[in-house]
């Protein structure tokens, strides 16, 4: 009817056809006008994601029916933001993870070329200096064995490499033995090393040898770290765990400390662990080891009184 009114009245058909078209183009215009406006908008906001210029999130506006694009580019941003924090977070580690090696490998390898160079130069010779300087130079050169070796073991953890076997073991004859190895060493320092297993036979998911691994370091740090008193290895057997405690009274981690105790080269008492020989590293890769069983490390302590460390296998 509008058609045949403009026809009939006013127009001819072909003007009309002419006018529709014109009114068409006119929109057509109009809204391409409005769509490459927009997608200026979205060029520029790329740009300025791209040069770093984009300072927030919320910094991403587009006009239009574009709330779903805007919606999109402002994930993307944050996403990006997140994946370049996360990517400074771990070059800053590997930073200071360097630093720390260079560091460490040079203590013992300054060392033995001091003690060995001191003996080339005559104290080779002298009786009352040469056993002592070749067994410093072995306690060094042990320190290095050791670093090399935890060093290989937090690279095998961190790239995957490291593989675990699961078997069902004996606990207190697992941990009988190892304790035993260690009576020589409390002996010497006049410490008491006690063993209290279940009171019957309780077998225990893990890989023996990461395992050892860990209970190893622990009592060797309880040793390390206690001028009297004694150290005890515990079992006990839960509902479904059976846990693990290694107990000292050495002395102590102050609670802000204990957070940190983990954290690769992180010392309690830094002069006494190179004193001894350690490395720095024990602590993280216990952690490694003992995540990797589904369980975590729980640390009790009070300076001058002792810390316990535990941790949970499943039956």
């Amino acid at each position: 009817m509008f058609l045949s009114f403009f026809a009939n009245d006013h127009l001819t058909f072909a003007e009309m056809a002419l006018l529709l078209l014109a009114i068409f183009c006119a929109i057509g215009y109009i809204f391409y006008q409005k769509r490459t406006k927009e997608i200026h908008n979205v060029e520029n906001i790329i740009r300025e994601i791209r040069t770093k210029k984009l300072k927030s999130h919320e910094d991403v506006k587009l006009t239009g029916m574009l709330d779903d694009l805007e919606s999109e580019i402002r994930l993307m941003f944050q996403q990006q933001q997140s994946d370049i924090d996360y990517l400074q977070k771990l070059e800053r580690m590997r930073s200071e993870f360097l630093g720390n090696v260079s560091h460490e490998l040079k203590t013992p390898i300054f060392a033995v070329q001091g003690f060995v160079e001191t003996l080339l130069n005559g104290a080779l010779y002298d009786p009352k200096v040469n056993r002592s300087f070749l067994e410093k130079a072995n306690f060094h050169a042990n320190n290095l064995s050791a670093l090399v070796n935890d060093l290989i073991d937090i690279s095998m953890i961190e790239t995957g490499e490291m593989r675990m076997s699961f078997r069902y073991f004996d606990i207190n004859e697992y941990l009988e033995e190892i304790v035993e190895e260690f009576q020589p060493v409390a002996k010497q320092k006049g410490l008491e090393l006690e063993f209290f297993p279940t009171a019957k036979r309780l077998q225990l998911l893990g890989d023996k040898n990461k395992l050892r691994q860990v209970i190893r370091n622990l009592i060797q740090n309880a040793i390390k770290y206690s001028e009297q008193g004694k150290v005890s290895v515990t079992v006990e057997e839960l509902s479904k765990f059976g846990r693990i405690t290694v107990k000292d009274t050495g002395i102590g981690i102050f609670e802000e400390d204990i957070p940190r105790v983990f954290e690769r080269f992180f010392r309690v008492d830094k002069a006494r662990s190179r004193a001894v020989g350690g490395t720095g590293l024990g602590l993280a890769i216990v952690k490694h080891i003992i995540e990797a069983h589904g369980s975590k490390v729980e640390v009790k302590s009070e300076p001058g009184v002792g810390s316990e460390f535990s941790f949970e296998l499943k039956k």
